[in-house]
């Protein structure tokens, strides 16, 4: 299987109000994952955390990977736009 398409790009929210930007192939278990301290370092103190937008699940790990890497040089300001951006070259 080659993972082609399965991936989104996903944009949270923490409780401190900081943004964290991720990969996955399944939303609803990871956002679960970091809500329960279990995700990432980085979101395990910061929770509970809320989606701020996400993109389809149309990606390759590759390509999300470079997004998602995109995305977090981004200044705060641009995130949401960059991952909205991000929906409608797809």
């Amino acid at each position: 299987m080659s993972g082609r398409g399965k991936y989104c790009v996903y944009l949270l929210e923490c409780c401190d109000g900081s943004y964290y930007c991720g990969i996955t192939t399944d939303m609803e278990q990871r956002l679960r994952q970091h809500n329960a301290g279990t995700a990432s370092r980085y979101t395990r103190g910061r929770t509970p955390v809320s989606v701020v937008t996400h993109t389809p699940h149309c990606f390759s790990k590759g390509a999300a990977l470079q997004l998602e890497c995109a995305i977090k040089k981004c200044p705060r300001h641009k995130k949401t736009a960059a991952v909205k951006a991000a929906c409608i070259q797809r």
